[in-house]
């Protein structure tokens, strides 16, 4: 059986730019739909997925992911008219007599929301594809089975916890038997993910887009000022459910729909809203500080509840705040579950593989194994990338290394001299974590290199730290986790050891943590070369890695990406596969 999924709601921001001409453009990030992304399983497995972003150079669109879904069918060798299902990662059709109350949400169903879109749209970029074999998946049930079926579990607990779905915040299901049973629910009024991007959003920041900088900056202030002002906000009930009055305050559907009478609430009882020139203070750190404590609080609070009640030891997340790093962090260091395991793709681009593992599962067994660093997007082979260095010819230099041997002892000593270097290989990321294939790399031991590559390359706030990269075998070395224990995704903070803290003070927070990526052998082996020739000249298998691209730009895809992104900043060094490209001497 082949299944594409496909993430995204078209028309979800044009609806508000036309509805609310003149706003400032982060104002029309509050939408749903986000993030879209397309995803094939074939016979239950994932054979491709990549985001439209990396596609159409949009951040985050929405847009129908008709060159995600191009590719998908490309790398697998099949057309569209091999594809048994379309299955989308929403499905309003159950709550529109909920939209029908009003005009504005009667216009939002018809215009965004409903099937009938979907199916123009699917007929007017896939015109030859059968409209009865499209199927819609509840977003947060595409969530879980996005976690289940990719945990390697038989049995565990998933809570998917995001700012909404159709119209929960909070999902709860047991995993068994190869089933999602849903036992517990919190509604859209009620979430904590909501919250997280309404105070982004009031710090100056892009709602659900930019949760991570304020997890960044929250390091760096006292949660004490603000603490009991988000104790009275986020109410922790006996039931293991969360109430927000906050977010109830929005009586009219244009109210609910910017969430305006929060938005003033803030203004009044918290602090007044930043602008996103404006420079940050101590007020907005400690107000990121207590937030993040908040957020954590209420997450721990809502696993532990349902993990005593059903007695599972084992835990999956997904939804956008199983990003956070921090609180999956705090999740795995409260021993409330023996494995804790996030979905790395846990965003809205995620719920293109949960439709499609689902809809799969309904027909056949899903052979669940332990999601792989997800490297599922487009690889490009040494043709393409040479015609793509001819055509720049002028503007770069470049040589060809004969093995992979070489060109990591290349990158390698100039990691060690200091050098910035960007790494292309292999297949692109599925998901928003640089894991190494599209990823600018650094020497972690060297202070100052988080403000060069903020200030050259990444145009980044002073106050985000980078992510350490190290083999498999070497991270209890350098960071208090257990000999062996996997962290392929990035998407988890482990503390430093105290006593070598001060030798990576490039990806330290200040808090003595980091959000740690181990590559292994199996995971990604060029990668994991790469690591192993760091070490032979630093003494140390580790590297700085974060994402090759610019800030407000989708990480790099192509070749012609990677080298405008390179003539563009100041990256000293690009290697595409064994291509090294530098800029011509002077």
């Amino acid at each position: 059986m082949k299944v594409i999924g496909i993430s995204g709601l078209e028309n979800a921001v044009p609806f508000r730019k036309a509805r609310w001409p003149g706003l400032e453009e982060r104002e029309y990030r509050i939408a749903q739909g986000t993030d879209a992304a397309a995803a094939l399983v074939i016979d239950g497995r994932l054979a491709a997925a990549a985001e439209q972003e990396r596609f159409n150079g949009k951040t985050h669109t929405g847009a129908f992911p008709i060159d995600a879904i191009q590719f998908c069918l490309a790398e697998a060798g099949v057309s569209i008219h091999e594809i048994d299902e379309i299955a989308h990662g929403f499905d309003f059709t159950p709550y529109l007599s909920q939209h029908a109350g009003d005009d504005l949400s009667a216009d939002l169903y018809n215009k965004v929301l409903s099937r009938e879109t979907l199916l123009s749209q699917i007929r007017r970029e896939l015109p030859s594809f059968p409209l009865e074999n499209v199927y819609q998946v509840n977003n947060h049930l595409a969530h879980a089975a996005n976690a289940a079926y990719t945990s390697g579990w038989d049995e565990c607990l998933v809570v998917v916890n995001d700012a909404m779905g159709e119209a929960d915040a909070i999902s709860v299901y047991i995993f068994r038997n190869r089933t999602l049973e849903k036992i517990g629910s919190m509604g859209a009024g009620d979430s904590i993910g909501a919250l997280y991007s309404l105070l982004t959003l009031h710090l100056g920041y892009e709602f659900n887009a930019d949760d991570y900088k304020v997890m960044s900056l929250a390091p760096h202030g006292d949660p004490l000022r603000f603490r009991t002002f988000f104790q009275e906000a986020v109410q922790l009930c006996p039931d293991g459910s969360i109430s927000i009055p906050m977010l109830k305050l929005n009586r009219t559907p244009e109210e609910r729909a910017s969430y305006t009478a929060t938005r003033a609430y803030l203004d009044e009882h918290l602090i007044g809203r930043r602008a996103p020139n404006q420079a940050l203070n101590g007020n907005h750190q400690d107000v990121a500080a207590a937030l993040q404590e908040c957020l954590e609080r209420a997450v721990v609070h809502v696993c532990e509840h349902f993990g005593k009640e059903t007695g599972l030891r084992k835990l999956a997340l997904a939804g956008g705040v199983a990003l956070n790093s921090a609180a999956n962090g705090r999740l795995r260091q409260s021993a409330l579950f023996d494995h804790v395991y996030a979905q790395p793709v846990a965003n809205n681009a995620g719920t293109a593989l949960g439709a499609a593992l689902y809809r799969a599962s309904l027909s056949q067994a899903i052979p669940n194994q332990r999601f792989p660093a997800p490297f599922f997007g487009p690889r490009y082979k040494a043709s393409e990338i040479e015609a793509a260095l001819y055509n720049c010819n002028g503007r770069i230099a470049w040589k060809r290394y004969a093995s992979l041997a070489e060109t990591c002892a290349a990158a390698a000593k100039l990691i060690d001299e200091g050098r910035i270097v960007a790494w292309c290989r292999g297949r692109m990321v599925y998901g928003p974590h640089a894991l190494g294939n599209r990823s600018i790399l650094a020497n972690p031991g060297r202070p100052e290199m988080c403000d060069r590559i903020n200030s050259m390359v990444k145009s980044r706030e002073f106050f985000r730290p980078f992510a350490p990269a190290i083999t498999l075998e070497e991270a209890h070395r350098w960071f208090e986790v257990t000999p062996g224990a996997e962290f392929p995704y990035m998407n988890c903070a482990v503390n430093v050891r105290p006593e070598v803290r001060d030798q990576l003070p490039a990806v330290t927070a200040v808090n003595g943590s980091a959000r740690l990526q181990t590559v292994s052998v199996n995971d990604n082996p060029d990668f994991h070369a790469l690591l192993v020739a760091v070490g032979r000249v630093t003494g140390r298998q580790m590297v700085l890695n974060t994402s090759f691209g610019v800030e407000g730009q989708p990480m790099v895809n192509t070749p012609e990406e990677a080298i405008v992104t390179f003539l563009g900043t100041g990256v000293e060094h690009l290697f595409l596969e064994n291509f090294h490209v530098t800029r011509p001497a002077t």
